[in-house]
């Protein structure tokens, strides 16, 4: 679900904003050759060895009117599953039942993927076709997550890139002594609190639906 609300910011921004591809292309420098040739069709040796260490997925979609929504998927490494060089199919493990992900690519047949391993800087980004798949034959294969799933998210590999490690390392994502302390944001109790704007709701009553959600994930 997307609700769009009106934004002065925004709105004021946009009146100047770069007004097409040429445009922008003018503050940039051209991209490198190697940047470029490293983009691929299918899985190499490599690429596959890197998404049988990832824990940790982000799957970007749309709908059909151009909504946008980004979605983690984790699970044990290697949870997805490659079923040849240019198939994958992931696994949908127990969660808030939006099916925001899934309904999208039934509307729109698409999907990206940005592949995370802890502790290490190289992330892979994979982008497709993609469909949903609910045949007894896979989804008894994709038991990483605890038993067959409802549904499996299936992608038809069209391009493959392994990002530099820049933004990771920017970010000291994998540096514990650059994290901020736990107090220095909101618990995810509070935020969704907050959300909900339910008044007759309380913290602890957040915190004992979230422990409970985490207890029975698998059911």
């Amino acid at each position: 679900m997307t609700t769009t609300l009106a934004s002065s910011t925004f709105d004021a921004l946009r009146l100047d904003a770069v007004a097409d591809q040429e445009a922008l292309r003018q503050v940039y420098d051209l991209p490198g050759d190697r940047a470029v040739r490293k983009q691929m069709a299918e899985l190499t040796d490599q690429t596959r060895q890197l998404i049988a260490c990832s824990s940790l997925v982000m799957i970007s979609s749309v709908d059909a009117e151009g909504n946008c929504d980004v979605s983690p998927r984790g699970g044990p490494a290697g949870f997805v599953s490659v079923l040849d060089e240019r198939t994958l199919a992931i696994p949908d493990a127990t969660g808030n039942q939006r099916l925001d992900t899934l309904q999208n690519v039934i509307a729109t047949g698409r999907a990206g993927l940005l592949f995370f391993i802890p502790g290490r800087t190289t992330t892979l980004r994979v982008n497709g076709r993609a469909c949903i798949s609910t045949r007894p034959d896979l989804l008894s294969q994709l038991t990483a997550v605890g038993k067959p799933p409802a549904s499996a998210l299936v992608i038809g590999i069209e391009e493959v890139y392994p990002h530099c490690p820049k933004s990771l390392l920017r970010s000291g994502a994998w540096q514990p002594e650059k994290w901020l302390s736990a107090d220095a944001q909101p618990t995810s109790a509070e935020v969704t609190l907050a959300q909900l704007r339910m008044p007759e709701l309380t913290i602890a009553d957040i915190e004992q639906a979230e422990a409970d959600s985490l207890k029975y994930r698998y059911e």
